[in-house]
This record gives structure tokens, sequence and C-alpha cells, in this order.
């Protein structure tokens, strides 16, 4: 409603319910100015659907969703997607003439290396002539157009020959150039700032999503990635705030599961990692060493997800065998998580959807599917989704609580980005401190689980000082 009505160029009115909104449409001038222009059928239809889904919603147990969290939220996302992010465009620049001068380098590298010069590493034919033909190394994988050459099949050969550690990193420098570089200075508006659009009804598990530029998709797992965040950063006199959310699916799974062993390593305020390694491993915590905390990361996030022996050993590089160890000394030390996960899939069945702890509902028709892999991507989106999606609510529930805390003090600060687990804050320097109590406030306190919500605050002049 708030974006039709910018779409007319409209006032925006401090609307409270649904009744407000339905009398300020028909106020008469108004009303008369809507219904002469394109957008005013559409806002009939969406006035129309709310009033046949409303009894929906109360009888599925959603109202308290809708009313405290994706209601004003939408006020939220709007002042976000107004407000934007500041981007220095010269900064850019310099990275993408960077970029340039290495991809021109890691080319002649590459030329080097396969003994093969004037091919086009961005063409996977020709990429694939050179590594499999050419150079005669092993490939297991063939696509309907010729070898294939993802990132995949590239991993495995990285210790095979020279020639393919370049080749991932010419990659990963082309798709920044490209992707974040040119495509960022195309979005930047005359004021200096991005702005993105925000859609929080775009994705099954209730996560917000952003478009056009997606800004919650700027890489952070790369140091030459993160680089990028230093162009992002608040305007003269402001500083950014940062909160972001440790561990929450982790917590909202000791939460929901009940695990004794769990809650009680979040109530200790221990590394959850580093925990489940002791546990797996039956050593001390002062003897788990880094690869140990690093195999029990991998199995504390696979998990939520519902990993299987087989995806566990890809992604720790390990025999499936071992990898089934690790998995079933996890739920002996874990048992209620075990308990959780059978439950959830039994009552996906019964049911035909999952549910987060605030209501939200998922459908879960793929449970009775005649299907194998349809019945086990149920399965898993039946245990993943009272997790992530509870995840998901309770950052929109913090976000509802920040905007609303902000103005209620008065504080010039403002939210303007989301991304997933994370909350940035634009705010003056003289209001720095102010905001970093009251950002961990809401982002603590909104909701009370079984173990504590814990965020991480950090500030700084740009996006990358604060990670």
């Amino acid at each position: 409603f708030f974006h039709w009505l910018n779409a007319l160029g409209l006032p925006i009115p401090a609307l409270q319910d649904d009744t407000m909104v339905l009398a300020y449409l028909h106020n008469p001038q108004e009303r008369n100015y809507a219904l002469q222009s394109f957008a005013a059928p559409d806002a009939g239809g969406v006035l129309d659907l709310l009033n046949r889904q409303k009894p929906q919603m109360a009888e599925e147990g959603m109202e308290r969703l809708y009313e405290d969290i994706e209601k004003p939220l939408v006020r939220v996302l709007f002042d976000m997607e107004v407000a934007g992010f500041q981007v220095d465009a010269q900064q850019l620049i310099e990275m993408g003439k960077t970029f340039t001068q290495q991809t021109a380098q890691l080319q002649e590298d590459i030329y080097r290396l396969t003994g093969v010069k004037g091919f086009n590493i961005n063409s996977p034919q020709q990429l694939g002539k050179v590594l499999f033909e050419d150079l005669g190394l092993p490939s297991k994988r063939k696509t309907r157009t010729g070898w294939s050459t993802d990132a995949d099949t590239l991993e495995g050969l990285r210790e095979m020959h020279p020639a393919i550690e370049k080749i991932l990193e010419y990659r990963q420098i082309v798709k920044l150039n490209g992707t974040y570089i040119d495509g960022l200075l195309r979005k930047i508006d005359p004021s200096g700032r991005i702005h993105t659009t925000f859609d929080q009804v775009g994705t099954a598990t209730g996560r917000i999503s952003s478009n056009e530029p997606n800004l919650q998709n700027i890489p952070i797992r790369t140091e030459l990635g993160r680089e990028i965040r230093r162009a992002f950063s608040a305007r003269e006199g402001h500083v950014l705030v940062d909160g972001d959310y440790s561990q929450i699916e982790l917590r909202v799974l000791a939460h929901i599961s009940g695990d004794e062993a769990m809650c009680d390593a979040f109530n200790r305020g221990q590394d959850v990692h580093t925990r489940t390694a002791a546990e797996i491993g039956g050593v001390p915590l002062q003897q788990v060493t880094p690869a140990m905390r690093s195999d029990a990361k991998a199995v504390n996030f696979g998990i939520v997800y519902g990993i299987s022996d087989f995806g566990l050993a890809n992604n720790l590089g390990v025999s499936r065998k071992r990898a089934g160890d690790f998995i079933s000394r996890y739920f002996e030390r874990y048992p209620k998580v075990h308990d959780f996960m059978e439950s959830a899939k039994r009552d996906g069945y019964l049911n035909g959807y999952a549910a987060t702890l605030f209501g939200r509902r998922r459908r879960l028709g793929e449970l009775k599917s005649s299907n194998a892999n349809l019945r086990s991507f149920g399965e898993r989106v039946a245990m993943n989704t009272p997790i992530q999606g509870t995840a998901a609510d309770i950052i929109k529930a913090a976000m509802v609580a920040a905007h609303r805390e902000l103005e209620r003090q008065g504080l010039k600060a403002r939210l303007i980005l989301q991304v997933h687990d994370e909350l940035l804050i634009e705010a003056p320097e003289d209001e720095k401190d102010a905001v970093v109590k009251l950002l961990r406030q809401c982002m603590e306190q909104v909701m009370e689980l079984k173990v504590p919500l814990v965020a991480d605050i950090q500030t700084g002049r740009d996006w990358y000082e604060t990670k």
C-alpha cells in the first residue's frame, strides 16, 4: 500500500490499522485521484485479497505474525528503501581498475602454465579442451556441450596442476568486477546512494530478500570480496552500527529441541562448535584442536539443514563412513535434537505443513509424493523450517522493534540494511552509544528463549570496518 501511494505521488500517512487504510482510500479526493490512475485496480485487488485472507489467517493462527511483524515491517522496509546506502563511486572505479589489471596478469599466467595461448578462459568449451584434452587432466563429468568446468570440478583438480589455482582466482575477480563493480556503479543515484528493493514475502522460509541490486549478496567469504564493502560507508558525520546475531539458528534449535547439553553450552556462554567437538570426540574442551572445531562446525550447521552422511562427507572431505560416524555420535550427545528432527518429519506428514514459533506455515505436499527425491526434500524442509523460519521471524521482529525505538527516542539514526542475521543502522556520531545500546536491546530481548539471544555489535565508518 505504501509503495502504491508513493508511486502515485500521494502523501504517506501514519496508518495504524486496516480500517484507517480503508478510510484513507475512501477519502473522496484521494479516491477519485486513485481511480483515474493505473494502480487503482491493483490496490482494489489487494484490498479484496486482504478481506478474504484475514479469516484464513485467524483460522490458521497467523494473526500475531501478521499484526505484530509483517504489517508493521512494510513501513520499516519502505523507510529503508528510501534511505538507501551511501557508496563511494570513485573507490569502486579504482577497485575495478585494479581487478582489470589483475585479470590481465592472471590471463598471461594461465597461458604460460598451460602452454596454450589465446584461448577464451571464460568459455567452458575452450577451457575444457585445454584442461582435459591438451593437458590430459582427469574428468568424471561431461555436459551436452562438452567438458564440465564448474567450480566443483576445478576444486577437485586444484592439486593436480598449477594453472587451476590461477583459473579459480581469475574467475573470482572477473565475477567481482562484472557483478559487483560494474553492477553497483550503474545503481548509484545522484546523491551517491544505492536503493535496493526488499521483498518480505519472496522466500518460502520467511527471510527477506533484496534485489536491484541484491545488497545481501555482497561477498564476505574472501578478502577480495570483503574489500568491496569498503565502498559502502556512512555519510559525513555519521557511523555505521552493525548488529549480527550470534549462531541464531543453533540457538533456536536448542530452544525448540530442548536438548540439555546444547542449551547448557549456550547458557554457559561456551563456543558451541568447540563444545560439540568435545562431545563428539570425547575430549575436554581445552583439548579441542582447530581442525576438530572446524569439523564440528560443519556438523552443527549441516544438521540444521538435514544433511546426509554423503553430503557431510563431501563437505569435510572424508569417507562416507566417517561422516556417518560423526552424525551418529552427534545424535548420541544431543539426543533431543534427533527427537525433534524425527517429530518434525512426522508432524509435517500428518499436518501437511511445518510452522515457526510465530505460526508461519510452509506447505509440505512433497512429503506425500511418490518421488523419493521429492520426499527427501520435504523431510529436509520439515526439519529446517521451524529453525530457519523462526530465525527469520526473530530478525523481522527485531527490525520492527528497532525502528519503533529509534522513532520513540527521537533519534536521527535510521535502519538502512538487513542481511539475513545482520542489521545495519546509519547514526550521527553523537548518537553512536545510544544506538549501540538500543540495537543490542532490540535484538537480544525481542523474544525469550531457553537460551540467550546474543547480538555482536560493531561500529565503523564503512561496512568493512564493522565486520
